[in-house]
């Protein structure tokens, strides 16, 4: 036993030299110890790979290793584990980005099969909650607490109420827009409700988000990615234009359509992605009715969900950085897993309260419905399930790459309609026997996104403490 540190002396003969050699194996340590130049042959293979920004943003032990080979004392006190590096940052917006881009595609899966949104939604909103219990109860408690970086349970019992209400708020307005885009997403189609809500939230949101940030992003590259995302909603419209001529013309060249639709008559063989019959047959069984309304229904329930989406970063940002100094001096900032924890239970709450009273008064002439049919309705419930931790941890990323890199620029995840009209294309069979015009588009809106989502990373800075 020396210093806390319990060591074993193993004697072995040297072959070269004779002799016998003396080394020191650990078998436990609670003390600070110096490796001296016991890994020093290793400095020069394992550094450059421990020092990389990607890594430390993800494993967040790289200084741990680096002050052993350096023949530094360690801190083997872990702390609170926080991105705090570029190369993270963006590694959990390309996460987020994956993951914020295929839980509507689920979702849109569910009602194109026939379940009420209500029943999903439901499901949905019970796991996105639970994906922010493991996050704070994770990440949020790795190791020993401070007095500037108290952990998620010590937070809980602070006085930082004005703090909690900015997170509670964001979680009521993206609660809004999400149950929102269930019903857009059937009037108006994925790939362009994605559009027009993921640029309205980036060209007010980013907007907002850059100013809280005390404009750590370099404006001359963050606002020409707005602008990017700007034409691509133009583009995104002409879209949608060109589909619904498409599909007119589809349409017309059955006489019967309408008949085939009203009796449900049956289909010999399935109707091919893209063709009229598939539309037909697509609007029978699916749960939201979409025939003969106007597009403009869909389109409204756009604005207002991406009008939303545009508030909760900002509220959120307010929440763990306290840009307007609501907190008592004294008091610590919010992390972002304790925000992220009270921003999911708020959004969890509305969701329940909006989606069970749709249960029973239930819009867009869906039927009722009860608390007894959606407990028995297990059909589809898991892939609900999924798509709510989709979502949930999708968020999570994007709040942690944001707080490191500044939100402004963790809004690139809202390119997210790259990763939805992928689904669409490769699901839905959307797009399927367009018209040249339509595919020219398509490529021309994809293209801007490509571009939107590569310049706003790189408008990306670093929080300064």
């Amino acid at each position: 036993k020396n210093d806390g540190g319990i060591f074993e002396d193993l004697r072995e003969q040297d072959p070269i030299n004779g002799g016998s050699s003396l080394k020191t194996r650990i078998i436990s340590c609670s003390s600070p110890i110096n490796l001296g130049t016991h890994l020093v042959t290793s400095k020069e293979i394992l550094e450059p790979f421990l020092t990389s920004p990607l890594l430390k943003g993800f494993v967040g032990f790289g200084g741990l290793l680096i002050s052993l080979i350096r023949g530094e004392e360690a801190d083997w006190e872990l702390k609170m584990y926080v991105v705090d590096s570029r190369g993270g940052a963006i590694a959990c917006m390309l996460l987020a980005l994956l993951f914020l881009g295929t839980w509507p595609a689920i979702l849109t899966l569910l009602e194109r099969r026939g379940r009420l949104p209500q029943h999903t939604y439901l499901d949905y909103t019970i796991t996105n909650l639970l994906a922010a219990v493991i996050i704070a109860f994770t990440f949020g408690e790795f190791g020993n607490t401070s007095d500037d970086k108290p952990n998620f349970l010590i937070q809980l019992s602070q006085n930082n109420w004005p703090s909690v209400l900015f997170a509670m708020a964001g979680g009521v307005v993206l609660s809004l827009g999400n149950l929102s885009t269930q019903y857009a997403w059937a009037f108006v189609g994925l790939s362009v409700t994605e559009v027009i809500t993921s640029s309205i939230t980036v060209v007010i949101g980013t907007t907002l988000n850059y100013f809280l940030d005390d404009k750590i992003n370099r404006a001359e590259i963050l606002f020409p990615g707005v602008a990017c995302f700007l034409v691509a909603v133009c583009l995104g419209s002409a879209v949608h234009a060109s589909v619904a001529k498409d599909n007119q013309a589809k349409l017309n060249t059955l006489e019967d359509s309408r008949k085939d639709l009203e009796y449900g008559t049956d289909k010999a063989e399935k109707a091919k992605a893209g063709t009229a019959s598939f539309l037909i047959e697509l609007e029978s069984r699916r749960a939201i009715k979409v025939f003969g309304k106007s597009t403009l229904v869909g389109l409204a329930i756009c604005f207002f969900a991406g009008i939303c989406f545009s508030l909760f970063s900002p509220a959120f940002n307010l929440a763990t950085n306290d840009q307007w100094h609501t907190l008592d001096d004294g008091v610590p900032h919010l992390s972002v897993y304790t925000a992220f924890f009270y921003f999911s239970c708020s959004c969890f709450v509305i969701a329940i309260i909006l989606n069970v009273i749709f249960l029973y008064r239930p819009a867009f002439n869906l039927p009722r419905s009860s608390i007894k049919a959606y407990l028995n309705d297990w059909d589809g419930r898991g892939w609900a399930f999924l798509a709510g931790f989709l979502c949930g941890f999708g968020n999570g990323l994007q709040f942690m790459g944001g707080q490191a890199a500044g939100y402004a620029a963790a809004d690139a995840v809202q390119a997210l309609p790259l990763v939805s009209t992928f689904w669409g294309v490769l699901i839905f069979g959307e797009y399927r026997r367009s018209s040249r015009r339509t595919y020219i588009f398509l490529v021309g809106m994809l293209s801007m996104f490509i571009v939107a989502v590569g310049v706003l990373m790189a408008s990306s800075g670093h929080r300064k403490e």
